[in-house]
């Protein structure tokens, strides 16, 4: 026999690991599914996520059992758990997907040193990228550059799921806990993934440039503007080359600006590839400033400060928007991400770490590799081509929010005021604006100040001044 570990890669289809081990399967040495429930690991995410996710690895242990097998749920370190159950299983391999976190990779070393000392093999496949990082280069300067040596690797399509004769066929009575979440969480395991990925191919994705950053179609329509398969993509209910495979369908299928559109999806998809690619030659990523710079960044310890971020109450309109739809559903659309992220680290200038611990803490679709990597490229520490990237919250709130549909939704402060007003909040005399919405927030920073502040501080780092 051999055991599968499930990791982060609650599902049966498009699992790289799962594959392997099923080819090497047969019904007289079939393959057992295990899922570890490490206390430690899932102690360092959310909340919100961490109930998702067990949603999902409930969802898996249905769908195994479906198969004819079961999904054996075990408590503990994963070096234990896994060189138990080889025992108990008379299992030669234990097959698995690679990570790039930090601690994962320590555990999987652990795992990895534990079995060999047993005489028990160790398989691990790449299923959480499209490309191994390993086949790129160290670094790249820029985005392009990567999207370059990316766009040119081999891409192989999606696994088939495994046949239920090389699934052994055991009955395992433990569960993974599903604890109470403050939010409403979307349904969970790899069928909800697939029926909101077959909607956005249906309605979306030939629109997904034309409309993506529009913040009033994000409201009134937010499962067509984007995918919103975030979430999916984090937990790892559905695999990464099923969506490329999905929207490359699309792709050879249509023309003109249909295709123009198709291909943004598939361009975007290379930002989170890129992320995986920095975690994995930079391990520190959460921590350490991907960029060095010649003098130390003048971050500002204004504890009063980031709680009004935090609360959506800083007086900036769009920025407490994205923070209150962050705070209301564990979900945050990308425009306001980045306009929110480079508010705090820009305006009002704290510390990037803190504010992806708190996103780390609120997502559902907190991914390791894309939150640093995320902040620290809207931070300017990461890799950009600008060495200074500021983004002004009231021109993009006229730019993506014209007719303040996405703020007036989150804001409710602002409903009766007039478009205008709302856009300039921040610009506004302190009367006027008491007289429009007394019980809304003032602005805690001037528009200039703040920005005027950012470039000053950066570029002293920067050794620019």
């Amino acid at each position: 026999m051999s055991l599968f570990w499930h990791r982060r890669d609650p599902r049966t289809r498009d699992n790289a690991g799962l594959a392997a081990a099923a080819r090497d399967a047969t019904a007289a040495d079939p393959v057992v599914p295990v899922f570890v429930y490490d206390t430690d690991l899932f102690g360092t995410i959310g909340a919100r996520q961490r109930a998702f996710l067990f949603r999902h690895v409930s969802a898996l242990q249905r769908r195994y059992r479906d198969l004819g097998s079961d999904l054996v749920v075990r408590a503990g370190a994963p070096a234990d758990v896994l060189s138990e159950l080889a025992d108990e299983y008379d299992a030669e391999t234990v097959f698995y997907n690679e990570h790039y976190r930090a601690a994962r990779r320590n555990r999987q070393r652990r795992v990895e040193k534990r079995l060999a000392a047993e005489g028990v093999e160790t398989d691990g496949r790449t299923d959480l990228v499209l490309v191994d990082p390993g086949q790129l280069e160290r670094s790249y300067p820029n985005h392009s550059q990567f999207h370059n040596d990316w766009e040119a690797a081999h891409k192989r399509g999606p696994y088939s799921e495994p046949d239920s004769e090389v699934l052994a066929s055991i009955s395992d009575g433990k569960v993974v806990p599903e604890p109470d979440v403050d939010i409403d969480l979307p349904p969970a395991g790899y069928q909800g993934a697939r029926e909101r990925f077959d909607d956005f191919l249906d309605t979306g994705i030939t629109t997904y440039n034309d409309t993506r950053d529009d913040l009033g179609r994000a409201v009134e329509a937010p499962t067509r503007a984007v995918s919103r398969l975030s979430p999916y993509l984090a937990t790892g209910a559905i695999g990464i080359r099923e969506v490329w495979a999905g929207a490359s369908d699309v792709y050879d299928a249509v023309h003109g600006s249909e295709r123009r559109n198709v291909g943004k999806y598939r361009y975007e998809l290379s930002w989170r590839e890129q992320n995986y690619h920095l975690l994995y030659y930079n391990p520190d990523l959460a921590v350490s400033n991907y960029k060095s710079f010649p003098n130390e960044i003048a971050w500002r310890d204004d504890d009063a400060a980031f709680q009004a971020w935090v609360a959506g109450e800083t007086g900036y309109p769009l920025v407490d928007a994205g923070m209150r739809q962050l705070n209301a559903e564990g979900y945050l659309h990308n425009r306001p991400r980045q306009v929110v992220a480079s508010f705090l680290t820009k305006h009002l200038l704290v510390d990037w770490r803190r504010g992806a611990r708190y996103f780390t803490k609120q997502l559902i679709d907190h991914d390791h590799a894309s939150n640093h990597g995320g902040w620290q490229w809207t931070a300017s520490t990461g890799t950009d081509s600008v060495d200074v990237r500021i983004f002004d919250p009231v021109s993009q709130a006229a730019k993506y929010d014209e007719d303040a549909r996405y703020i007036r939704e989150y804001v409710p402060e602002l409903r009766d005021v007039p478009v205008g007003k709302i856009i300039d909040w921040p610009t506004l005399s302190r009367r006027e604006r008491e007289e429009l919405a007394p019980s809304y927030s003032h602005p805690i920073v001037g528009r200039n100040e703040g920005y005027d502040r950012a470039q000053r501080v950066f570029e002293e780092a920067l050794g620019k001044r």
